[in-house]
């Protein structure tokens, strides 16, 4: 089944790059493209595209305002297309929070191959398009009180790629004060990750921040992976963060898989690792590995992932002890590493 797409932008160069890169690909139909909102509203009602490209920085109404619009009026996947900035990277989490599908960086001297996975995002967007929702505005859930809570000295790994920010936001906000340390890999572009983090710090009751080489772990810290980096785990002792600029594995940097293998090598089954919602197989061999080394393995259920992606891959190669619903995987986590319950975590 061909997948139908609009593309806006109001660069003529940028709709004829995006139109290029989508028509190379023989499951993919460019339909039309738009230099505003205005017009691309026109479009939508006359051809009821499956996905939309949308810039953010446009005449007349501004990306962000027009995909508020979409998702109540005329709820459609949407992959936002922007510059890599800081400012670029903080509008991007907003409409990843009022709906997006996923964000792609324009392609720029920093990073010519940001396009390279825009397809395939494509293709995948147009798959969810039964789980697309009028905008929900994102709430801190409830955390467990940390009067009731002590860490028992495991150490918590999670991946994620697409749909992972609302996804880590719903684990993270159930997380108390005084959480076991927590890494996690999620793949984004460069820039984004520090925003990111920021907003977890500012809706989480741990502390969250973008990992920095050379970071001790510490019980209530969460580090994000920076989005052009491998987030590793170094010291058997004294665990600390190590950051790796080299070869994407996977396609990614950082890569899922480098993080589990990393744990593995560091605490073996004192961890927990957690594969969440994305597109590919980053993270399945690794997580395996932590299994067959008797870590508590967990995997996001098909019902409640953006993309059931990497936790199929994961499952399907028998790395997943435990599939749970997104919304029971930080009780679970919590359960299970409390030095205080009485009963045995079944």
């Amino acid at each position: 089944m061909t997948v139908r797409v609009l593309v806006v932008d109001d660069s003529a160069t940028m709709r004829g790059v995006i139109t290029a890169i989508l028509r190379a690909d023989p499951e993919i139909e460019v339909v039309a493209g738009a230099a505003d909102p205005h017009e691309a509203r026109q479009l939508i009602k006359q051809l009821s595209p499956d996905v939309i490209t949308l810039d953010i920085e446009m005449p007349n109404m501004d990306g962000l305002e027009f995909l508020d619009k979409i998702m109540r009026l005329r709820p459609t996947p949407v992959i936002m297309v922007s510059t890599l900035t800081q400012a670029g990277a903080d509008v991007n989490l907003r409409a990843l929070e009022i709906g997006a599908f996923d964000c792609v960086a324009k392609p720029s001297s920093y990073n010519p191959d940001s396009f390279e996975s825009l397809a395939e995002k494509v293709k995948a967007a147009a798959g969810s398009r039964r789980r697309i929702a009028p905008m929900r505005r994102t709430t801190p859930a409830l955390a467990m009180p940390s009067a009731g809570y002590t860490p028992d000295g495991r150490v918590i790994a999670i991946g994620s790629s697409t749909g992972g920010v609302e996804a880590l936001i719903a684990i993270l906000t159930k997380f108390p004060a005084n959480c076991p340390p927590t890494i996690i890999s999620q793949h984004m572009p460069p820039t984004f990750t520090k925003s990111f983090a920021a907003r977890l710090n500012k809706l989480c009751a741990p502390e969250v921040n973008e990992a920095a080489d050379g970071d001790k772990l510490r019980p209530g810290h969460v580090y994000l992976a920076p989005g052009d980096a491998h987030l590793e785990l170094s010291g058997h002792l004294a665990p600390y963060l190590h950051l790796s600029h080299a070869e994407r594995v996977n396609g990614h940097r950082p890569s899922v898989d480098v993080m589990f293998q990393s744990v593995l090598r560091t605490v073996g089954p004192r961890a927990i690792g957690v594969i969440l919602t994305g597109l590919g197989r980053d993270g399945a061999v690794g997580l395996l590995e932590l299994r067959h080394a008797g870590a508590e393995t967990i995997g996001q259920d098909e019902a409640s992932c953006v993309v059931y992606g990497m936790p199929r891959a994961a499952y399907e190669l028998g790395a997943v002890g435990r599939q749970l619903p997104l919304e029971r995987i930080a009780e679970r986590i919590l359960q299970t590493t409390n030095a205080q319950r009485r009963e045995p975590v079944s």
